[in-house]
């Protein structure tokens, strides 16, 4: 048997080592929830070290990501490729160990974590993508997609209210696989957290349709390793196990307290604290036989073997499920997408379409939707407005008795607001053994964001949701997040100005265009019509590495005639020259470059001057960012 307090004491060695090394991070919550960490990793985890990205693993997300230590003393003592070295090099720019985790940086690490509550978000989105996946691939006998998703998560992470928002719809879609372990230790960077911090936790999950374990005691391993187990047992409902900890447990004199939050413990105090311990390694060692018992390379490559056998009958049984299980799973486009997206603008040019830029992509998510079986989209309540909905997306549903994914749901034309236009025409039958694709998020707008980047992170699905425009302001840390993490997530947003309707300047965009191009990473379209729209939607949906945003119309838009569609992919292109309003041979005097629905205006201004005698060329510009790039 293992000797869970030496290999809990491994984890508070390293975390108070490193912070103080740094002079900088964060010590008490590693500390506290070493013997979580024990119970989970040690007992229950998934997981093969030598293949962080090995496709059936459970994901872990450590949403209080100040607690980064933890994690990484973890991913250095199962056996991960984070040697020592990096471990002293804690904090330290250029190294893997960030002050909060980073994906794709350090291996191991499922999401970047750090802005509170984004992080259990995130674990919904992993949970939903793995049980989605599921229920689409899994045959009798055949289970190739069956992992959990775990997530730790402290007070700030509850006080947040995005964990409300993404915890209520977690309970909602029954993601029964999803256990999140709480460290209540009941102290924040300003002290014990009483005076505002109020709610009973436990009631409030109960109340989301939560199964709720504990409170149990979060510094005995085999207590929480008991829970964890029983966890797993649940067939309808996410598991919360709320874990009451002392923060920087084993430190005489910072253990409980707000000081054993943010800073140092100090060469003294960790002096004391291995005495306390019995710890007497010196600073950035590990006994031998410490490693050992940490040690999760074998029982990593005997799971990961067992499910590539697994999935090589899957493959011999079901060849086209598993070629296109594998597809996804990489992120690849089918081979006909360059062909459909040729179509879709092409059709688009031909139709000359005056329409709405949001209708517009309406019309370019029908072609895209049904080729492209990942798209899984979704509204924040806003569906007959932000036009996310097509013939191929049925609304994604749940059994409220037994949780499963409800197959085989026939699409739904979407309720129009009072200001929209007409409705779509009826959309034609669900093809047999189809999951919903389309995701009521509610009015949960960051919620929706940062559930998009879970899935994203995931894999097996591209994520896009809509809202307004100005209500990006609402989702705005979580699209920076998919810009830092260089995920392919994208989001529609409609009402892209003051031309929409009655609704009021608290509805009118006037800032929120240009807040979303300083955004490093994050793709940017404003297109001005129909062919634009669907050139746009190509470019995101070929986007691998970054984010975009679509910024769309509430007004319609009339068709800007073209000679020209392959430079829209470039950001921008010379729309009309003078010759093409009367003024042949004479010299351009000006360039105007408008984009989106104020394209119309530049054309109008470039007839009224070529009236004047005035040669001015029109630049559409849809997407600055692409330009620039």
């Amino acid at each position: 048997m293992a000797n869970q307090a030496l290999m809990a004491n491994a984890i508070r060695a390293l975390a108070m080592d490193a912070v103080q090394q740094a002079n900088s991070g964060h010590p008490g919550a590693p500390m506290g929830m070493a013997d979580m960490a024990v119970a989970l990793w040690g007992e229950h985890l998934r997981y093969n070290p030598a293949n962080p990205h090995w496709f059936d693993r459970d994901r872990f997300v450590l949403s209080n990501g100040h607690a980064s230590m933890l994690l990484y003393a973890v991913l250095h003592l199962t056996g991960y490729d984070l040697p020592i070295d990096e471990i002293k090099n804690f904090r330290q720019l250029h190294s893997k160990t960030a002050g909060h985790p980073e994906v794709d940086v350090t291996p191991g690490v499922e999401t970047t974590t750090g802005p509170l509550g984004q992080g259990i978000t995130n674990a919904v989105g992993f949970a939903l993508a793995e049980k989605l996946l599921a229920a689409e691939f899994n045959r009798k006998g055949h289970d190739i997609v069956d992992h959990h998703t775990y997530a730790f998560l402290g007070d700030g992470c509850m006080m947040e209210g995005i964990s409300h928002e993404a915890c209520a719809l977690a309970g909602a879609w029954h993601l029964n696989k999803l256990i999140a372990l709480y460290d209540d230790n009941g102290i924040s960077i300003d002290g014990q957290v009483k005076p505002w911090f109020i709610d009973n936790t436990e009631e409030r999950f109960k109340a989301y349709g939560w199964n709720v374990i504990g409170p149990i005691d979060g510094n005995d391993a085999q207590e929480v390793s008991k829970a964890i187990a029983k966890a797993k047992k649940e067939t309808s409902r996410p598991t919360l196990i709320a874990c009451k900890t002392t923060i920087g447990k084993g430190s005489p004199n910072r253990a409980g307290t707000a000081k054993a939050h943010g800073e140092a413990l100090g060469a003294e105090e960790i002096k004391l604290t291995r005495e306390a311990l019995g710890w007497t390694a010196p600073a950035f060692e590990i006994p031998t036989d410490v490693y050992a018992d940490w040690n999760h390379k074998d029982e990593g490559h005997r799971v990961e073997t067992d499910w590539n056998e697994r999935f090589a009958a899957y493959a011999v049984a079901y060849p086209e499920l598993a070629g296109e299980f594998t597809r996804r799973m990489k992120g690849e486009l089918p081979k006909e997408f360059h062909q459909v997206a040729f179509d879709t603008v092409v059709a688009a040019h031909t139709k000359a379409e005056t329409v709405a830029s949001r209708k517009a992509s309406q019309l370019a998510l029908e072609a895209f939707t049904a080729a492209l079986p990942e798209m899984l989209g979704g509204s924040a309540d806003l569906t007959g407005s932000n036009l996310t909905n097509t013939k191929s997306t049925a609304a994604l549903r749940f059994d409220p008795k037994t949780g499963a994914v409800v197959m085989n749901v026939p699409a739904v034309e979407a309720k129009p607001g009072a200001e929209d236009e007409a409705k779509p025409a009826a959309p034609a039958e669900v093809p047999h053994g189809t999951i919903g694709r389309h995701i009521n998020y509610g009015v949960r707008e960051f919620g929706m964001a940062a559930i998009m980047n879970g899935v994203a992170l995931h894999g097996g699905y591209i994520p896009y949701g809509g809202t307004f425009l100005t209500f990006s302001d609402y989702s705005r840390n979580a699209i920076r997040m998919a810009a830092l993490m260089k995920r392919r997530v994208i989001h529609v947003f409609t009402h892209d100005s003051i031309g929409l309707g009655e609704d009021g300047p608290t509805h009118q965009s006037i800032e929120h265009a240009a807040s979303l191009r300083l955004i490093p990473n994050l793709d940017v379209w404003r297109p001005g019509d129909t062919a634009e729209t669907a050139v746009a939607w190509a470019v995101a949906l070929q986007n691998q590495s970054r984010p975009t945003a679509l910024l769309l119309s509430r007004q319609n838009i009339a068709y800007a005639a073209k000679n020209e569609l392959g430079d829209i992919s470039r950001g921008a292109y010379v729309l009309s020259e003078p010759e093409q309003v009367g003024l042949k041979n004479k010299k351009t005097a000006a360039v105007i470059i408008a984009t989106g629905s104020e394209v119309q205006l530049a054309l109008a201004a470039q007839k009224l001057l070529a009236e004047k005698k005035i040669a001015v060329r029109v630049v559409s510009m849809p997407s600055t960012t692409t330009f620039d790039r």
